[in-house]
C-alpha cells in the first residue's frame, strides 16, 4: 500500500508505517492540482490542513482507500463524497486533547489573575498590586459547549477546582462524572465561564453571535480553543464593551485560513480585530492549544495505530 504524506509530521509516523510494510512518499510543496495529477498512484494520504480534500481531489484519487488527518477535525474533507466512495477517514482528537485542556485552563487562570498585564507592568518598572487583584475560579459554574474528546479532557482538569461543570452537546447521554449534561436554557442561566469544544460545522458556524450572547443570564467569560469561525468577532467586541462578556481567551480567530497557517492573506486587519487588540481582558494565542511537543508525537502515534488497526501490517 502506497501512502502519500502531504504535510510534515512527527518522524515516528513514517518510520512506524515503513516497519509495518507500507510504502511512504512525501510531497510537502506541490499544489493541490499537481497532487491531483498523481494521486491515483496512492492508496492512502496523510494530511493536516494544507488544502481541502474535495470531490475533485477524490475523483482523481481512483485507488484511494483512506485519508488520515493529523489533527482533531475533518472539516477540510468532503465527508459526503468520501462516504460515497467508501474511503476510510482517520483523525486524531485523542492525540491533542490533553494539550487543549491544559491550554484552556491556562487561559482562564491567566485572565482571572491578570498575569499578562501584570507581567508587562513589572517589566516596565511598575509595581501595581491593587489593579492586578485577581478573582478565583472556586465556586463558579463552567459551561462547556461540545463534550467530546476535548470537552471531556478539560472537564477532567477542572476536578480539583471546586467548580460546577455543565455541558451542552447535540448528542444525547454524553455526560460523565466530570460534567452534567444540560439543555441550553440551563447553560444560559448558570454559566460563569463558557468554553467551546466543538468542531466546525454549519451548526457551529458563527454560533457565538449577539443573539446567542444575549441569552446568558449573567455576564460571563468566553474561552475558545475550538474553531475561530464559531465566534463573530464584531459581536464579541460589542459584548466586551457592554460588559456582557467579562473577558475572553481566544486561541482561534474567525479570520484564519483553512490551513490555520495564516491569519490575514492580504495583511489587511479588520476594524473589529484592531479593536479586540485594545482590551486588556482579552488574551490571544495563534491556534496552538493542541500544539505541544508531546501532542505532536501523540497525534502521529494515533494515526499510525488507526491505519494499522484498519489495514493491518503488510
Amino acid at each position: 500500500m502506497k501512502i502519500l504524506h502531504l504535510d510534515n509530521n512527527h518522524e515516528l509516523l513514517i518510520s512506524q508505517l515503513i516497519a509495518a510494510g507500507y510504502k511512504n512518499e512525501e510531497d510537502y510543496s506541490s499544489t493541490k492540482e499537481e497532487v491531483e495529477n498523481k494521486i491515483a498512484d496512492y492508496e492512502g494520504i496523510v494530511i493536516r490542513s494544507r488544502f481541502k480534500v474535495d470531490k475533485t481531489f477524490m475523483d482523481a484519487a481512483t485507488n484511494l482507500k483512506f485519508i488520515a488527518r493529523v489533527g482533531a477535525g475533518l472539516e477540510s474533507i468532503d465527508l459526503k463524497v468520501a462516504a460515497e466512495k467508501g474511503i476510510s477517514l482517520f483523525s486524531a482528537p485523542e492525540g491533542n486533547r490533553n494539550a487543549v485542556a491544559e491550554h484552556t485552563l491556562g487561559m482562564i487562570l491567566s485572565l482571572f489573575n491578570k498575569l499578562n498585564s501584570a507581567d508587562r507592568q513589572v517589566k516596565e518598572g511598575q509595581w501595581l498590586r491593587e489593579v492586578n487583584r485577581g478573582i478565583e475560579l472556586d465556586g463558579l459554574t463552567v459551561g462547556l459547549i461540545g463534550y467530546g474528546n476535548m470537552g471531556k479532557a478539560f472537564a477532567k482538569k477542572l476536578r480539583g477546582f471546586n467548580v460546577e461543570v455543565i455541558c451542552y452537546d447535540i448528542k444525547p447521554d454524553v455526560d460523565d462524572s466530570n460534567a452534567e449534561q444540560v439543555e441550553l436554557k440551563e447553560l444560559f442561566e448558570k454559566t460563569d465561564v463558557l468554553s467551546l469544544h466543538t468542531p466546525w460545522t454549519p451548526l457551529t458556524n458563527q454560533m457565538i453571535n449577539k443573539d446567542f450572547i444575549s441569552k446568558f443570564k449573567k455576564p460571563f467569560w468566553l474561552i475558545n480553543t475550538a474553531r475561530g469561525k464559531s465566534v463573530v468577532t464584531m459581536d464579541l467586541v460589542k459584548a466586551l464593551k457592554s460588559g456582557k462578556i467579562k473577558g475572553a481567551g481566544l486561541d482561534v480567530l474567525e479570520y484564519e485560513k483553512l490551513s490555520f497557517e495564516k491569519l490575514f492573506s492580504n495583511n489587511k486587519m479588520p476594524t473589529e480585530f484592531k479593536e479586540l487588540l485594545t482590551f486588556s481582558n482579552v488574551i490571544l494565542s495563534p491556534h496552538v492549544a493542541g500544539w505541544t511537543v508531546e501532542s505532536k508525537e501523540k497525534l502521529a502515534q494515533t494515526i499510525v495505530d488507526k491505519i494499522i488497526k484498519k489495514f493491518g501490517k503488510l
